[in-house]
């Protein structure tokens, strides 16, 4: 039997945990992660699994019924993942329509799964249904990114080209571009509609004024969609404070020839000519 944090897939999850604190992004209990478990994984860890009582989800999912999720506590901070996660993140299992979970592993002093759970799973539903390879769905509060969000049009042709043009990765780490939500209450199912939307596009969307959240296909990837596209944010946010207009930068034409070097599709949309 393997204890359940020697598991690979409960390491890698409270290694981005603890990364994303590091970076700044996680104030007090701010943001929230998930990870759906593959069933390979939870075999590894069965004997270790007690079930809890059902609970409603706060929305359905049916298409993610049975799966189970690796997620981080409501009200718990990210800077205790990595020395408390029987504390700090719980497993749950959905139930065969999709509506209610139940705790199976963690949050062994009492609480719930992140508040933003219905956002989550049903990103998740959307995600999975386009692609089954996507596992990971995270939340953080990245500082430019918010504070671009209070001065550019919360337009993503506007933002998604801005974020193109300080990174010349960009476009090709999330050639798809950004979605943009402006800003709603958070926790709830309406803010999760509008995301899981979005999401049906892009592998990154904005919440105005409020962070970002981004899907992947395991903790690399997401981790490093968040980590691209708050540097190029840091970047503008730079670039503004120096002057607030750019003497030169990459005209549509160079990202198109881009798109031929790399081998991405970039639409249209966003190589307007300014």
């Amino acid at each position: 039997m393997m204890k359940f944090l020697d598991a690979e897939f409960v390491k890698g999850f409270i290694r981005m945990a603890t990364d994303g604190c590091n970076m700044g992004w996680h104030e007090r209990n701010g943001g929230n992660l998930s990870y759906r478990v593959k069933p390979c994984e939870v075999d590894e860890v069965k004997e270790e699994l007690k079930a809890g009582e059902w609970r409603e989800i706060g929305t359905a999912v049916p298409n993610l019924a049975g799966e189970y999720f690796l997620v981080t506590g409501s009200g718990k901070f990210f800077r205790n993942v990595q020395d408390k996660p029987e504390d700090s993140i719980c497993l749950i299992e959905l139930d065969e329509k999709g509506e209610n979970y139940r705790i199976m592993w963690g949050l062994v002093n009492g609480g719930r799964p992140t508040s933003e759970l219905p956002s989550h799973l049903m990103s998740h539903e959307v995600k999975f249904l386009k692609n089954p390879e996507y596992r990971v769905i995270y939340h953080t509060h990245t500082t430019n990114i918010i504070a671009l969000t209070f001065v550019l049009p919360l337009d993503e042709k506007v933002i998604t080209r801005e974020l193109w043009e300080m990174a010349t990765e960009c476009p090709v780490v999330f050639p798809d571009g950004v979605g943009v939500v402006p800003w709603m209450v958070p926790g709830g199912r309406e803010i999760g509609v509008e995301t899981s939307e979005l999401m049906k596009s892009y592998d990154i969307v904005i919440w105005a004024h409020h962070g970002i959240v981004v899907a992947g296909t395991d903790f690399d990837i997401a981790f490093g969609l968040a980590h691209t596209a708050e540097k190029s944010a840091e970047i503008l946010v730079k670039t503004l404070s120096m002057s607030p207009k750019k003497l030169q930068t990459i005209t549509p034409q160079n990202f198109r020839d881009l798109a031929v070097d790399f081998k991405v599709t970039l639409p249209e949309k966003f190589l307007y000519e300014k």
